[in-house]
């Protein structure tokens, strides 16, 4: 069977119904484009102006249908506030992230704010609508549908009919969140979504296919809004991604927003802090500025005017050249920019256990690459220069065409093996994290884990999913929280909790759990929480090699400190039980090393209440042994010898399966 089959339960007539029109989409933050295969080779579909690109812009009239494309762009300056650009980067965010990355900056968003009486996860936009001026509020999964549904009618008017299946791309550092509302907007815009494909995996499917190359690749992928990068093996017509890495807060509009602020300097006066009040004017910024950017990677200087019209301000009518900028002066500008790709960059090498020279190419991805600063950049960094002679406009979507043409004739020459980014897990008692599928685990992918109860008694598991690399879930994502009610209560440790972890085809994280005596079982299909900012989310890998000597040392004390309540816990129901077993001598040297494991636990020295609990361990000896003859006493009392005989037996060979059972199931799969 193809990797590449999709089949939900119970149906058998997916192949069929896959074939025919299928297109790859690259959803891109400042612009996207469909394309699809043509006897063979992929092309990207161009609209009635022999334009393949697509702006990423929604325009939100009082009145009628929204405005998408060029026509959106261009009414940007006029009504910014109704004007969408750059959602892709709010894709299952909540609004404090849109707060984040709006502050200080000259962007036009804006937010709703929540009330009272509601309790939103996700970020929503005020725009025109039947109310009047900030009407109607929309989510970037309804603004990304907009764009998706326009590339849906191009490529229905130029295929002559409905499309039966898409691919559609997304950054390889999107999350469970961000894949979800990605899939969501395909479905919102009538769109039968086949799979979700990381970005830097579908330019190389696309240049492996046209070169027919074999080797190890490194494809650096710049947008305008995230930034990925994938180390892939290709041989064979075998596509596996080694590791990937990415900022999915990083991109070419950083770039606009560096020269924006560049030409504000230059210019000096109050057109600074108008342009931060005037939100046409900012945004007519953004625009010279991104005009700018493409004039740089050509010349090395350009003219232009900031002074506007103060009759007509928001439109920053441009009168006359009286700023010189040159491309050193750009190229200072964005040199922290370019500074942030290279710590994935060398982390993907890292992972993939590779060096710059080891690589037999570097394939560059996204408009922002056409960037000279870029591409020196990128030779720095691998040591080689970058392989740049295929569109970086169009290769993502030419690979997610190859993806979906794959899916839909079943094709068996070509296999595409990707990874997660981050590695997922359980948090724990004493807040540690275990991690049940680690980063860069091949999807699709699954594993099995066995817990067990702390107390007695316990009837019930709260599970919170988390992701990340550290070893503590407050310095992890939360991406879920469930609970398994209804155990048996039993002694701690007796039960047996197997949790299930499954990534599917798309990145997209299911969960189960099932106590093993019981039967008793629940799942979950994860819908990540909210509440980190982007840049907390985009430092997890930075800072678990920062930390993680530190993290080490800290799991270690929360792991003991676990051990130490447990053990004190177990000890004071044995004493309320038994403690008559002890002499008044021995009571006081249990108390008193019981009191040292406590003393210990309250400190932050991980083998100092190690010691302890091993002290206590060798005072309670005699009381514990005591306790075993006492229990054996009352079980043997009023029974023959051979009744005790059988029942030691049966023990003992029950003990063995139970033994085995528990080794077999304790083994992580």
């Amino acid at each position: 069977m193809s990797l590449f089959q999709i089949a939900e339960p119970g149906e058998s007539h997916v192949k069929e119904a896959c074939r025919g029109r299928v297109v790859g989409i690259d959803l891109g933050t400042t612009n996207s484009l469909v394309a699809y295969v043509k006897d063979g080779t992929p092309e990207a579909i161009l609209d009635e102006d022999q334009q393949a690109l697509l702006p990423s812009a929604v325009h939100y009239r009082k009145a009628g249908p929204p405005v998408v494309g060029r026509e959106a762009l261009r009414r940007a300056a006029t009504a910014p506030h109704d004007t969408l650009l750059s959602v892709k980067r709010f894709m299952g965010r909540g609004p404090e992230d849109a707060r984040a990355a709006q502050a200080g900056r000259l962007l036009s968003y804006r937010i709703a704010e929540a009330g009272a009486d509601k309790d939103w996860t996700v970020v929503r936009f005020l725009v025109a609508g039947e109310g009047g001026e900030g009407g109607r509020q929309v989510t970037p999964v309804e603004v990304s549908a907009e764009v998706l549904r326009a590339l849906r009618q191009r490529a229905e008017e130029a295929l002559g009919g409905e499309l039966e299946g898409a691919v559609i791309t997304v950054p390889a550092y999107f999350d469970d969140a961000q894949r979800q509302a990605t899939r969501d907007a395909g479905r919102l815009a009538g769109l039968n979504v086949l799979r979700l494909l990381n970005e830097p995996t579908a330019a190389a499917l696309a240049y492996g296919l046209d070169r027919k190359k074999i080797g190890k690749f490194a494809v650096y992928d710049l947008g305008g809004g995230t930034f990925d990068v994938s180390i892939l093996d290709l041989r064979d017509g075998i596509f596996t991604v080694l590791s990937t890495a990415g900022d999915t807060a990083l991109g070419g509009d950083d770039m606009d927003r560096a020269l924006a602020d560049l030409m504000l300097k230059k210019h000096g006066g109050d057109l600074l802090q108008r342009a931060r009040q005037d939100a046409g004017l900012g945004q007519r910024l953004l625009e010279q500025a991104r005009a700018m950017k493409h004039l740089l990677t050509e010349s090395e200087q350009v003219a232009l005017s900031l002074e506007d019209d103060r009759e007509a301000r928001s439109a920053a009518v441009i009168k006359e050249a009286d700023v010189i900028l040159t491309r050193e002066e750009f190229e200072a500008a964005i040199a922290p920019i370019l500074a942030r790709t290279a710590g994935p960059c060398r982390r993907a090498l890292k992972d993939a256990e590779l060096r710059g020279e080891d690589l037999d190419g570097v394939v560059l991805v996204g408009g922002a690459t056409r960037v000279p600063a870029v591409r020196r950049q990128v030779a720095q960094i691998f040591k080689q220069e970058p392989l740049f002679d295929l569109d970086p406009d169009q290769v993502v979507a030419l690979g997610a065409a190859v993806q979906a043409e794959i899916i839909a004739s079943e094709r068996t020459d070509m296999i595409l093996i990707d990874v997660t980014p981050l590695s997922l897990g359980l948090e724990l008692m004493g807040g540690v994290v275990e991690k049940v599928l680690p980063r860069n685990s091949r999807i699709p992918a699954g594993a099995k884990q066995v817990f067990t109860t702390y107390a007695d008694g316990q009837t019930g598991f709260d599970l919170h999913v988390v992701q990340g690399e550290r070893e503590t879930a407050a310095q992890c994502r939360s991406l879920a929280r469930f609970q398994l009610k209804g155990i048996p209560p039993m002694g701690a440790g007796m039960a047996r909790l197997e949790v299930a972890f499954l990534i599917d085809e798309n990145g997209l994280l299911h969960v189960s759990a099932r106590e093993l005596t019981s039967g008793k079982e629940t799942r979950i299909e994860v819908k990540p929480s909210y509440g980190l900012t982007d840049e907390q989310i985009e430092q997890m890998l930075l800072d678990s090699y920062d930390h993680a000597e530190d993290d080490i040392k800290l799991r270690l004390l929360l792991e003991q400190r676990v051990e130490a309540e447990r053990i004190l816990l177990a000890l004071r129901s044995a004493l309320a039980v038994d403690g008559r077993l002890l002499y008044a001598a021995e009571r006081a040297q249990v108390d008193l090393a019981a009191a040292a494991v406590s003393q210990a636990a309250a400190g932050d020295n991980h083998r100092l209440i190690a010691e302890r609990i091993e002290a206590l361990d060798h005072a309670s000896r005699d009381f514990a042994q005591r306790r075993m003859d006492a229990g054996l006493g009352r079980a043997v009392a009023g029974k023959s010898l051979r009744q005790v005989e059988q029942a030691v037996h049966y023990d003992e060979t029950a003990g063995q399966h139970a033994g085995c059972q528990s080794a077999h199931t304790e083994r992580r799969e």
